[in-house]
């Protein structure tokens, strides 16, 4: 892997490389020292605040007089002194509600207070540290919860009274399933199918190269609008996530809408495309695609569409087009997609310099970073769902995962080439360089405000992953029209909101070119709440920006211009291990 001047290789600083990768491995790419440092940085300013101690000690007498109040008054239905948070279902069961369940989870979610409490606006301690320290609490505490223990848990108890053995002979199956998986055993052949239940929406492969397959999807109206959709999913995830079940595939009812749809399937790289960079992600990927469309819909723009790391790439492939007076697109959709990275949630606290020296030595070594890595971390944001109520559910209660299409898709994880995560992560994570006017593509600078088409950018209530306020700043960077839409649910179920889905919500409002600025919050208190999905609205705003629906369908492909039909939707390469 190509390397920085102030990253020498030597032989002894290829010793501390791979030492630094072996510990990698160990940690999930989490730096020992950055861990140390935070521990430190907060313990010394906690040993130096009297008064704060007090105020702890304070705080602790509070919480165990009200946990022996609320054991002595012994009163299953009088509300409990201690509330989990509302994304936090591990107490859900009625018989923590009865003693002695009750007194336990009391218990936990008390500590839990306290430490959150002291952990939190200690003056002096530096904020990512801060963070840090609060992100390993919950860690710690998440793994201690009555809940994990069968001894604690009624819900448990009453599983075990109920089924015995079963339960137990089928989390059994389930460790191992899961144990011959973490060592590359393929899962037996359960489940949706790509191709057949899932990523089944009808369409030909008409172009490829070294870093993906290009998808047009076959019309599924007489007429259509004349603007073609290009759809650049994020290379972290395989792309189907937009092609689920025909009932909840952005894809099949983009098609269905009236519209001529492409999407790119990115590769799953090996070790041996360790030196692809980001910039080759731009240009054989997203310009490439570009190119390709252009030719097989010619003499008209393109509807460009971003979902996550793809939004991030379109909109710096959109700046450069802008830059050098390339007008084919005709707007622009970011999806979930970060384009300033100073508030990009509590993934950054898996980087700084130190965590992105030993993330580097790894990847290194490997020449990718393993997708099952990424979905650690992506993971340990949510761990106490996504980790131990998972763990509890299939090995203690010989519950088996619910085969649904957006857990095949989960599970089917992608590898990043070394060069361009640590590109990615160091030019836009670390020093957020794209909204800081300091990123450059082929030795010159570009500036999202040179964007003049038309954007639409969705947001989602609840994403760990590209927090709705940061993905709002794409606001602050632009002067063109803007639609900002923010949508109930995560980073993919938000995404994944079909019109019919239940319990879903959306605000939405736009922006004129030289409007003033609104920040996040305001904009949120001034936009009222819409029952449904948030797709009926960004299909109606296509519709106005592409014209009357009166073209005929084009082409698969174009053939005379080498763009042949290669295979059938969904290629080849979404099949890659």
């Amino acid at each position: 892997m190509t390397r920085s001047p102030d990253r020498p290789d030597r032989p002894y600083d290829r010793l501390d490389r791979a030492l630094h990768a072996a510990t990698a491995k160990l940690t999930n790419g989490l730096s020992p020292n950055a861990t140390l440092a935070a521990w430190a940085d907060w313990a010394g300013h906690l040993a130096a605040a009297p008064g704060r101690q007090m105020a702890l000690w304070e705080r602790a007498v509070d919480n165990a007089t009200a946990l022996a109040r609320d054991a002595l008054r012994g009163e299953a239905d009088a509300p409990p002194p201690f509330q989990p948070a509302h994304t936090d279902h591990r107490f859900g069961h009625p018989g923590w509600a009865r003693p002695p369940f009750r007194a336990w989870a009391q218990g936990y979610l008390a500590a839990q207070d306290w430490w959150q409490a002291a952990a939190s606006d200690l003056p002096g301690v530096q904020p990512r540290n801060a963070e840090r320290v609060r992100f390993m609490l919950r860690q710690m505490l998440d793994m201690a919860a009555p809940s994990n223990s069968p001894a604690l848990n009624p819900e448990i108890i009453q599983t075990l009274a109920t089924r015995g053995p079963q339960a137990l002979a089928a989390g059994a199956r389930h460790w191992m399933e899961d144990a011959a998986q973490a060592l590359d055993v393929p899962p037996p052949a359960t489940g949706p199918r790509v191709g057949h239940d899932i990523a089944c929406t009808p369409g030909q492969v008409v172009f490829r190269n070294h870093l993906f397959e290009l998808i047009q999807y076959a019309p599924q109206t007489d007429t259509v609008h004349a603007q073609p959709i290009l759809i650049v999913p994020a290379w972290i995830m395989k792309y189907y996530i937009l092609d689920l079940s025909p009932r909840n595939s952005l894809i099949n009812w983009l098609v269905g809408q009236g519209h001529t749809v492409f999407c790119i399937s990115w590769i799953n790289p090996g070790p041996e495309m360790a030196e692809v960079s980001l910039d080759d992600y731009r240009r054989d990927g997203v310009m490439a695609a570009v190119d390709a469309v252009a030719q097989i819909v010619p003499d008209t723009a393109i509807h460009a569409c971003g979902y996550c790391l793809g939004g991030t790439i379109l909109s710096i492939a959109a700046a450069t087009m802008a830059r050098d007076g390339d007008a084919l697109l005709a707007s622009v959709t970011l999806l979930a997609a970060q384009t300033d990275f100073s508030e990009a949630g509590e993934l950054l606290l898996f980087l700084d310099e130190s965590e992105l020296a030993f993330l580097e030595d790894m990847m290194a070594e490997q020449g990718t970073l393993d997708g099952r890595q990424m979905a650690g971390a992506f993971q340990a944001l949510r761990a106490e769902d996504l980790v131990w109520t998972r763990a509890v559910r299939r090995y203690l209660m010989g519950e088996d995962d619910r085969a649904t299409d957006m857990a095949a898709w989960n599970a089917d994880t992608t590898r990043m080439p070394a060069r361009m995560h640590s590109e990615y992560l160091r030019s836009l994570f670390l020093e957020n360089r794209l909204s800081g006017g300091r990123f450059a593509v082929e030795g010159r600078v570009i500036a999202l405000r040179d964007i003049r088409v038309p954007v639409f950018a969705v947001g989602t209530e609840s994403d760990h992953i590209a927090p709705w306020h940061s993905v709002y700043k794409i606001a602050l960077f632009t002067d063109t029209e803007l639609t900002f839409c923010l949508t109930s649910g995560g980073h993919n179920g938000g995404i994944v909101s079909e019109p019919g889905h239940p319990h879903r919500h959306y605000r939405i409002g736009c922006r004129s070119p030289g409007a003033l600025y609104a920040d996040p919050d305001s904009w949120q208190a001034t936009h009222d709440l819409r029952d449904g999905s948030w797709w009926g609205e960004w299909g109606a705003w296509l519709a106005r920006h592409s014209g009357p629906r009166d073209a005929a369908p084009p082409a698969m492909g174009a053939p005379e211009r080498g763009l042949a039909a290669l295979c059938a939707a969904p290629g080849d390469y979404v099949h890659l291990r």
